[in-house]
C-alpha cells in the first residue's frame, strides 16, 4: 500500500466510483434520471460496510442501464411497477451488508424466539 493510500484510502475504489458516475452521466436523460434515483435508494439501503460490494453493485447498475438504453427498453419494463421492490431485489444480489437487512434478520430472530417461548 502506498503512503498516500494510508492517508486517503484505496484509490481504486474512488476511480471505479468516478468511472461509474461518468457512465451514468453519459446515459440518455430518462435512464440517467432513473439511475440517479436508483443510486440514491441503494446508497441509503444497500451494502454499507462492504465498499467492494457497493462498487460491484453500481457498476452492474450502470451495465443494466446502458443495456436498457441501447435496447430502448422502457424504464417501467426495467423496474416493474414497484421500483423499490426492483431495487431491493437487485441489492439482494450483493450480500446482506445493509442496515435494513440486519434489522430484518434481527426482527425475524426476535419473533422466532418469542414464538418458541410461547409454545
Amino acid at each position: 500500500m502506498a503512503w498516500y493510500e494510508k492517508i486517503i484510502g484505496d484509490l481504486s475504489a474512488k476511480k471505479q466510483w468516478r468511472e461509474y458516475r461518468r457512465r451514468l452521466e453519459a446515459l440518455p436523460a430518462p435512464y440517467r434520471q432513473a439511475g440517479r434515483a436508483l443510486e440514491r435508494y441503494v446508497l441509503n439501503l444497500g451494502p454499507t460496510e462492504d465498499s467492494d460490494a457497493l462498487i460491484r453493485m453500481v457498476t452492474d447498475l450502470a451495465d443494466l442501464l446502458e443495456q436498457a438504453a441501447a435496447a430502448d427498453t422502457p424504464i417501467r419494463d426495467l423496474t416493474g411497477p414497484e421500483p423499490a421492490a426492483f431495487a431491493e431485489e437487485f441489492m439482494a444480489n450483493y450480500g446482506d451488508g445493509s442496515w435494513i437487512g440486519r434489522e430484518r434478520a434481527r426482527l425475524a430472530r426476535s419473533i422466532d424466539e418469542a414464538a418458541r417461548s410461547q409454545g
